[in-house]
């Protein structure tokens, strides 16, 4: 038998807080799926992303949220251009979500991180072919 990743899941504070900044990340989430306690998203790329608010913190009775600011979990999302970076950066800051780190040339791609409501990592990034030495 060979495992396989299903899907990845957020435990969440506050399920329309969260899915809001995910909808202004890019992701097209129908605005019904705010009262739900448990929310999946299937993206184009195959990956499903859930949301939940009740099945991990009804069911793990030892289960410690991780600190503020902590990288036990990092969500990477490409935005395919430089310029791509920059906008949803800035309108994701603009929105008052916590810019980590702005845009740079990392030894990788162009990325830049921001944090998601519930304080996870979201690394935004895109090839980049015009490297800053």
């Amino acid at each position: 038998m060979s495992i396989q990743l299903a899907m990845v899941g957020l435990v969440v504070g506050d399920m329309r807080r969260s899915l809001e900044f995910y909808r202004r990340l890019g992701l097209e989430i129908p605005a019904e799926e705010d009262e739900k306690r448990f929310v999946m998203y299937r993206m184009p790329s195959g990956v499903t992303l859930f949301f939940d608010t009740v099945f991990f913190p009804g069911n793990d009775p030892d289960a410690r949220r991780a600190p503020r600011g902590s990288y036990n979990v990092v969500l990477e999302f490409y935005a395919r251009t430089r310029d791509g970076v920059d906008r949803l950066h800035e309108e994701l800051v603009g929105y008052g979500y916590v810019s980590r780190k702005d845009p740079w040339k990392s030894q990788g791609p162009y990325a830049a991180i921001v944090e998601d409501p519930d304080g996870n990592a979201i690394l935004i990034t895109a090839e980049d072919d015009q490297a800053e030495i």
